[in-house]
């Protein structure tokens, strides 16, 4: 039973308390963009280095562009792997066999891609969790020393959206054990039967454990393009895009980088935001942050720093004012 109802209740800035984190934001979304915010976020990520992102099903049309990622890996992280975990559903990416195929099909093939559980499982633990003491993962994520969280922020069927917790919570789950753990009353037919506020908070302490697994050698990146209401996983079924393109975000701390572009799609005029803004709390996804914060995963606050405008500090309403209806 869930902890906690009010996943569809959005909580404003000035209301939080506790300390803030720093947040980074550029409007540059283009491979350069994504190479200088790095650099503001890249001093933890050292040794074998793994890049956790979402790449998608079968000819996805909204994921992080490869092009970006290969500069990043090319100019910045020369031996970092992709990694990824098999899926929980029947698809383009269910069998690690499949799975390999798709990489192909997507264009992922400039850099190695680790898919996580193909060859077993490990156990993570979970610090002070309710629902779990540990949590099944892909067993190859204990092969590396630091973990850049590259996630393309949208929304999601289950998640009401789908940010840098999204990304590991459910992303370093295997894709048997872990991501059942996850989304599945054991011993019921409906292998997607929990759901609402049970469901984040199942998947924030899925993140928990890869986090305090990596801690301090973890980064996160949040990329606001393309911003479905469906998730990577729905590929050429995604919702069309009706959110405009925002920017891209850096953080070391994942609760105040969510909570930014959360806030950053809170803060765009009534008829940007409805469509995102209705999953968001439709699903109940606003337990992700709140949960998060419960855990001790970070600070919900946050000062938002505009690395286009030397790194001035800029307000929610001052990132969107420029923003444009999206074009595909």
């Amino acid at each position: 039973m869930a902890l906690a109802n009010n996943g569809n209740i959005y909580v404003p800035y000035e209301k939080r308390t506790g300390n803030e984190s720093i947040v980074f934001f550029t409007r540059d979304l283009s491979s350069e963009g994504l190479l200088k915010i790095y650099e503001r976020v890249s001093q933890p990520i050292t040794g074998k280095v793994a890049i956790k992102l979402h790449t998608g099903e079968p000819h996805g049309p909204n994921i992080i562009p490869r092009a970006w990622v290969k500069d990043l890996i090319t100019k910045d992280i020369p031996e970092a792997h992709i990694i990824e975990t098999n899926a929980y559903y029947e698809g383009g990416r269910y069998t690690t066999e499949q799975h390999r195929e798709t990489l192909k099909v997507n264009g992922w093939t400039f850099a190695p891609v680790d898919i996580l559980d193909e060859d077993g499982t490990a156990m993570l633990p979970v610090k002070g969790g309710h629902y779990f003491n540990e949590i099944s993962i892909g067993s190859h994520l204990l092969n590396y020393d630091s973990l850049l969280v590259l996630t393309h922020f949208k929304g999601h069927i289950q998640g009401g959206f789908g940010g840098s917790n999204k990304n590991i919570g459910i992303g370093c789950a295997d894709g048997r054990i872990g991501k059942a753990m996850i989304h599945t009353t054991p011993g019921q037919p409906n292998q997607w039967d929990i759901a609402n506020e049970e469901f984040m908070e199942r998947m924030s302490e899925s993140s928990k454990a890869t986090v305090d697994h990596f801690a301090p050698h973890i980064s996160f990146i949040n990329v606001m393009r393309n911003m479905s209401v469906s998730c990577d996983c729905e590929g050429v079924a995604a919702e069309p895009v009706v959110t405009p393109n925002v920017g891209i975000l850096a953080s070391l701390d994942i609760l105040a980088i969510d909570s930014a572009s959360v806030d950053l799609i809170f803060a765009l005029p009534e008829h940007f935001r409805a469509a995102l803004v209705e999953r968001m709390q439709s699903r109940h996804g606003l337990r992700q942050l709140s949960y998060m914060k419960e855990l001790g995963m970070g600070n919900d606050k946050y000062t938002l720093i505009d690395i286009d405008n030397g790194d001035a500090k800029i307000s929610l309403k001052d990132a969107v004012k420029d923003v444009k209806p999206f074009k595909a």
